[in-house]
């Protein structure tokens, strides 16, 4: 099987280009609900623990049935499925461009939430266009073991987030045992509490944010996944879903940048447009890099071969 490797703006992607299995051609939600169910061996030998690590996003390269869509993608982390992922997107336009088979320009990718688009404006820069995002709820209250009431939004950004309005300490590299501590308990009372997003869709991702480290930047973040491990990156789908969540309240215009900064000090640059029916369409631009072009090798009697379980 071979796989390339890349980094988002700190956030690692792993694009698996030849050996995966044949899932058919239909839509890109229904194929990542066959890879779940009769593939997920997939999923295990390729991003888990001991052979990657849990921060990895995995990507599998699909032909779209979308003539105008010059790939599909299902992507996957630790524990699961994703609908989408903006610097996976980002990593995978990357990715093609290294391969030779994207050039520079626009170019939409088939994902399981819908189709995007994105702008290749060079060998590591590239903009993505994400499906609509909005604001499901706003103040929503609940009580968290050890942090007692806690307030924030639910929105989607490509996947369900809960933005919590205020943070539990500092974001700092120093506090990130600390961070994902709170945003464990809160992804946990939200299910506890029966609070989820819209048609009962479980809110997997937690953000929180504080000031930039510097006055160019607008905010930055903390972003603790499914699989509760927390993005390198300023996270893509959430700086979306915080986007839908400014342009709710009024407080970003269409056009007007939002920089994103991560726990790690890497940035995304943001921006929206309203859509035919007003709907928000963020944009969400970064560089990544690839680092890796392996070829994996799966042994039978290899006994963590899925991961350590």
């Amino acid at each position: 099987m071979r796989v390339i490797d890349s980094h988002t703006e700190g956030q690692p992607t792993r694009v698996i280009v030849d050996g995966g299995p044949d899932l058919g051609s239909g839509s890109l939600a229904e194929r990542r609900e066959l890879l779940a169910r009769d593939h997920d061996d997939l999923r295990q030998k390729t991003i888990l623990e001991p052979k990657c690590s849990n921060a990895m996003v995995g990507a599998l390269l699909c032909q779209s049935p979308n003539p105008y869509c010059a790939a599909g993608v299902i992507f996957f982390n630790n524990t699961g499925y994703l609908g989408m992922c903006g610097h996976g997107t980002i990593g995978l336009a990357v990715t093609l461009a290294y391969l030779g088979k994207l050039s520079l320009g626009s170019h939409l990718i088939d994902t399981p939430s819908g189709v995007v688009r994105v702008d290749l404006n060079g060998p590591n820069d590239a903009t993505v266009e994400n499906v609509p995002s909005y604001c499901f709820r706003k103040s929503v209250e609940l009580t968290v073991d050890g942090l007692g009431k806690v307030s924030g939004s639910i929105a989607w950004g490509g996947n369900w987030f809960f933005l919590a309005d205020s943070t539990p300490c500092i974001l700092s590299r120093e506090n990130i045992p600390q961070l994902t501590d709170a945003a464990s308990k809160i992804k946990r009372a939200l299910v506890e509490q029966s609070i989820f997003g819209a048609d009962g869709g479980e809110i997997d991702h937690v953000e929180f944010f504080g000031p930039g480290q510097s006055s160019d930047v607008n905010s930055r973040n903390f972003v603790l996944c499914p699989g509760l491990a927390y993005d390198r990156s300023p996270c893509g789908t959430g700086t979306s879903a915080k986007i839908a969540c400014l342009a709710e309240n009024g407080q970003l215009a269409p056009g007007e940048d939002w920089i994103q900064e991560s726990i790690m000090g890497s940035r995304f640059r943001g921006s929206y447009r309203p859509d035919e029916e007003g709907r928000v369409i963020p944009s969400i631009a970064g560089t990544s890099y690839v680092f890796a072009d392996a070829k994996l090798v799966h042994q039978s009697d290899d006994p963590f071969a899925r991961g350590f379980g």
